[in-house]
């Protein structure tokens, strides 16, 4: 990285007064002062002034203070305009300072001139020229610029610009707080990151453990030693507290008294060896200076000042536990530290400030030689805290080693082996291992902790994962309920229930509401509470598979608030998860790929908890048409085996996966996709969650000629759903009755059989119009019509019984009428999908239109030309190019030829000038070569909104 590619000074002095009167030879002079302090960029600023546009006779003249050289020679009373370039004026005294004086003092019309300086190095402070004050000409104009700190956003900037996109928003975070801002500092630094060995990674541990650049080392510790060393020691404390300090905590970590501490830290801020950051606030204005100011001190010395730092923070009120435990192990006082550990671990959690408790007890409980009370003391700590925050592989590693110890007390070791179980299942999806620790778990507990055992009981009643049938999960739920009621814990009688309240509402259980009403939402105790928010955002998430949207949004709300309030980040997360879904089903797709896209990246390092995100942004990819990228996201994108995916969402996917096979004609293979995901949710018992995979299932089935398996498959969803509340559920079994009409209709009753599909079709239409789910409203409204259309025509392609539009229909309806009615609704559908985004529906739908819409009347024999323009199917064939899908798929899609549809994108190609079906994305959505170019739809490719010949 070069100096002008990562540090530029503030430009916008192109209208400025400096300008005009470089371009004026008789303005007045006009003097600028730019101020700022080490780092921020002056000499930079310097150099773009003196690019400043200018008339040719202005002369430039260079002066850097204190260089050896002596000021240029350059007479200021001549007749020539000079633009004076001053630098390091903080460094000018004696003949120097009062030649610089005289020459400003003078300047003449059509001249000026910008001085630089760090005000933190005047001999005077607030003086730039000195004392006594410079007697300014009455006709200059004086100006001060005063340089800043770059933002977060400006530092993140630089820092993709210097080691690419891997670098996080936490890795930008830690450079801004390390650097202050100071550009100086951060491109320094990230020079640093870049030439390291092994390769930067781009994370924050890796900015929290850079230290100071040589450039910002060499300044504080020049500014240290330029003090006298019976005043250093209060430089030495700023550094070993390592942020904003106080003056009585200065003097006390110093070990200076009162009027010695006062005046060496009168010294130390007029030496600029130390700042004022605030109110009775004092340190280093780059963070990371203190980092070489501690390296430099001598052991003992160190020792001491982290020794009385420990014991100046515990007067504090709060006490800052974390900084107290710090201070104690540098200080080499092992006891106190690990005291000081379990101290902060406790305040965090209590405080629901859980990603601070564990980032804590996992650097302590990493720690060799650790005596194993301490261990034992330490670890149900950190699994408490990780069990209610978010993911950590570290910590499922060290508990999973903790376990193992044999010396432990069976009590412990049980505890400890349940929360690893929790954090296995919930967080890291390794299901079987979580299972195992369970079930290990509740035998360990049952006699001796019976409230623990309860909750893994509890755990074990979970019906989400695959693996156990839903009447395994009844017999752990009913266990759970009486160790429960024995332990008299009234926090594990709430987390059974909330166990209970899952189950329920997964299965449509006729008392699952009453069982909701019951959790405890206004508990003051914290543990009751996030055992309420883990129900309430389960059965939130239940009521959104069940398709009771409005519930699910009140539910939604008030779990995700409970969740905030009680200090449970993970329910909070699976309750946005949820959230995700809801927004899919109920059509709300503007802007839903990219939220998807934006909690996939929050939630990087847990890929689980963002698997909801995962299979939305999939089913968006579908519907749009990019089929090579719904496959990618329904498969996790490889971050997750969607095998050990929780079965709700597996099998959603599955049934994604399986449409998109029937779409590529891959019939074999869906047929096979879909007996595999039926197993999985047959295996489980849990009905609702087939809605989704069901009727993809039957179609694949039949497809392939397995009719008595699609026939069976219908058979056990019915008789599985039972009486419950399960409104999505039933629409999607009257869905696949409607299939099973349609696709197995005989030669000598087809007539019928389609007449009976399309009114199975219109009852899940009306089904999913009531949820609402608009979606599959349109798309069993589509396969209402498909079969309405076939059963009241006989004509071939291109004609409803050779009859037109406008043709008056006859009364009472016909055959005719009824056609025509059909061929509205597929293009009130084709608009409807258009209005989601649903690309690869339209196009479907209009595709279905052109083999079947009468001619329209007196319209010319022969194709209408589009001179350069593209016709509506290039429009079409193009907008299903440019989402993904190969030639072949578009032929699949619109009943085409390859080659046709390889024609139809040659002229598109060639009349939008686009070089590449790329180019031609970008062409389209520019308008570019057409005067009918789609409009994009909502986070997806372009949608066509005109009508098909």
């Amino acid at each position: 990285m070069s100096e002008d590619d990562g540090l530029t000074a503030e430009r916008g002095f192109a209208g400025s007064p400096l300008a005009r009167v470089l371009a004026d030879s008789r303005a007045q002079p006009v003097l600028l002062f730019v101020e700022g302090a080490a780092g921020q960029g002056k000499s930079h600023l310097l150099r773009e002034l003196a690019d400043l546009p200018r008339a040719a006779d202005v002369a430039r003249s260079w002066w850097r203070c204190g260089a050896g050289d002596g000021p240029p020679q350059v007479d200021a009373g001549a007749d020539t305009p000079t633009l004076w370039l001053v630098d390091d004026a903080h460094r000018a005294v004696g003949d120097e300072l009062r030649l610089l004086r005289r020459m400003l003092e003078g300047l003449r019309p059509g001249s000026a001139a910008a001085v630089a300086y760090r005000p933190e190095e005047l001999p005077v402070p607030g003086l730039p020229l000195g004392d006594p004050p410079v007697t300014y000409p009455s006709r200059m104009t004086v100006l001060r610029h005063r340089l800043g700190f770059w933002d977060e956003a400006r530092v993140r900037r630089a820092a993709v610009r210097a080691l690419g996109e891997g670098f996080s928003s936490e890795a930008a975070r830690r450079l801004h707080g390390r650097t202050g801002g100071v550009p100086r500092v951060v491109v320094d630094l990230l020079t640093e990151l870049r030439e390291r060995r092994p390769a930067f990674g781009g994370t924050a541990a890796e900015v929290e453990a850079a230290g100071a650049p040589v450039r910002l080392a060499e300044l504080v510790l020049s500014r240290t030693r330029a003090l006298a060393p019976e005043d250093r020691p209060v430089v030495w404390a700023a550094a070993v507290l390592d942020g904003p300090a106080g003056r009585g905590e200065l003097l006390a970590v110093s070990g200076l008294g009162p009027v010695p501490g006062n005046a060496a830290l009168l010294r130390a801020l007029g030496g600029a060896a130390l700042a004022e950051l605030g109110e009775d606030r004092y340190g280093f204005p780059v963070p990371l200076a203190a980092s070489a100011v501690r390296a430099s001190l001598p052991g003992p010395v160190r020792q001491d000042l982290h020794r009385r730092a420990a014991k100046a923070l515990r007067r504090g009120q709060p006490v800052p536990w974390a900084a107290v435990a710090d201070h104690h192990r540098a200080a080499g006082q092992s006891r106190k530290w690990i005291n000081a550990v379990e101290r902060a671990a406790e305040s965090a959690a209590a405080s629901s400030r859980h990603q601070e408790a564990i980032t804590l007890l996992e650097r302590t409980l990493a720690t060799p030689g650790l005596p194993p009370q301490v261990r034992a003391r330490l670890a149900p700590l950190l699994a408490r805290s990780a069990v209610t925050g978010l993911r950590s592989d570290q910590t499922v590693e060290v508990l999973a080693q903790i376990v193992q110890d044999a010396s432990l007390p069976a009590a412990v070791r049980g505890e400890l082996r349940l929360d690893l179980g929790l954090m296995l299942c919930n967080q890291m999806g390794r299901y079987p291992e979580g299972w195992r620790a369970l079930e290990t778990a509740a035998a360990e507990l049952h006699e001796v902790r019976p409230g623990l055992a309860a909750r893994a009981m509890g755990a074990l009643s979970s019906p989400f994962w695959p693996g156990n049938s839903i009447d395994v999960h009844r017999e752990w739920l009913v266990k759970a309920m009486a160790a429960a009621d024995m332990s008299g814990d009234d926090a594990m009688r709430t987390a059974v229930l909330a166990n209970r309240v899952a189950l329920a509402t997964s299965c449509a259980e006729t008392d699952a509401w009453e069982l909701v009403r019951r959790l405890p939402r206004d508990t003051t105790d914290t543990a009751r509470a996030g055992q309420a928010a883990r129900g309430l955002c389960n059965a939130a998430d239940s009521a959104v598979w069940l398709g009771l949207h409005e519930r699910a949004s009140d539910l939604l709300a008030e779990g995700r608030e409970l969740s905030a309030r009680s200090g449970a980040p993970y329910f909070e997360h699976n309750a946005l998860g949820a959230q995700l879904l809801q927004e899919w089903w109920t059509g709300q797709w503007p802007g839903l790929a990219r939220r998807c896209e934006d909690f996939v990246a929050a939630t990087a390092d847990m890929p689980l908890i963002a698997s909801d995100a995962y299979v939305v942004r999939g089913l968006l990819a579908l519907a749009q048409g990019d089929w090579g990228e719904a496959a990618s996201w329904l498969s996790q994108r490889g971050t997750f085996g969607r095998e050990d995916l929780p079965v709700p969402l597996a099998t959603t996917a599955a049934g994604a996966l399986t449409r998109l096979a029937l779409a590529r004609q891959e019939v074999r293979a869906a047929a096979d996709q879909a007996r595999a995901a039926w197993s999985v949710v047959a295996g489980k018992g849990v009905w609702p969650w087939a809605a989704e995979l069901a009727p993809w299932a039957v179609e694949a089935l039949v497809r392939a000629g397995d009719d008595v398996t699609a026939r069976a498959m219908v058979r056990d969803f019915a008789q599985g759903l039972g009486p419950g509340q399960a409104p999505a559920a039933r629409a999607a079994l009257t869905w696949c009755r409607a299939v099973l009409a349609e696709t197995t209709a005989s030669a000598g009753d087809r007539r019928e059989g389609l007449l009976r599909a399309a009114e199975l079709y219109r009852a899940a239409t009306t089904a999913y119009g009531k949820l609402p789910r608009p979606y599959a409203q349109t798309l069993t409204a589509e396969g209402a019509a498909r079969c309405a259309l076939a059963a009241h025509t006989d004509a071939g392609p291109g004609q409803v019984a050779g009859i037109e539009h406008d043709a008056a229909p006859p009364e009472p309806a016909t055959d005719l009428t009824r056609a025509l009615s059909a061929v509205a609704e597929l293009e009130a559908c084709a608009q409807r999908f258009t209005e989601l985004g649903a690309v690869w529906d339209a196009a479907r739908t209009r595709a279905l239109l052109r083999t079947r819409q009468p001619a329209r009347k007196g319209r010319p024999p022969g194709r209408p030309s589009h001179a350069d323009e593209l016709s509506p199917r290039e429009s079409e064939v193009a907008q299903l190019a440019v989402s993904g899908l190969t030639n072949r798929e578009i032929a699949v899609t619109l009943h085409l030829s390859p080659r046709t549809v390889e024609q139809h994108i040659a002229r598109a190609m060639r009349k939008t000038g686009a070089l590449s079906r790329r180019d031609l994305a970008r062409r389209l959505e520019g308008g570019s070569g057409t005067g009918n170019a789609p409009s994009p739809g909502p986070d997806g490719p372009p949608v066509r909104t005109d009508d098909v010949c």
